[in-house]
């Protein structure tokens, strides 16, 4: 299961072999963000609070296109004897 935070590797598209942080997970639609993959170019509009410009952020990616990564340091849970 992929949740906020976990650590995982682009597999397809233009950023192949990426690997990243999850920043935000879409459970309806299977699909989540992933720190500095996949960013795309946002226009906004001026407004009397907010200065407009051209914004970089990320853009969703299906969870079918990226692989978990297992963290080297993260304890065994269960019944230890």
């Amino acid at each position: 299961m992929i949740k906020k935070g976990s650590d995982v590797k682009i597999l397809t598209g233009k950023d192949k072999n990426k690997t990243g942080e999850v920043i935000e997970v879409d459970v309806n639609n299977d699909r989540i963000k992933v720190k500095g993959a996949n960013m795309i170019k946002k226009h906004v509009k001026t407004t009397k609070d907010k200065k407009g410009g051209i914004f970089e952020k990320e853009n969703f990616i299906h969870v079918s296109n990226v692989v978990i990564l297992k963290k080297e340091n993260k304890k065994e849970t269960g019944k230890q004897k």
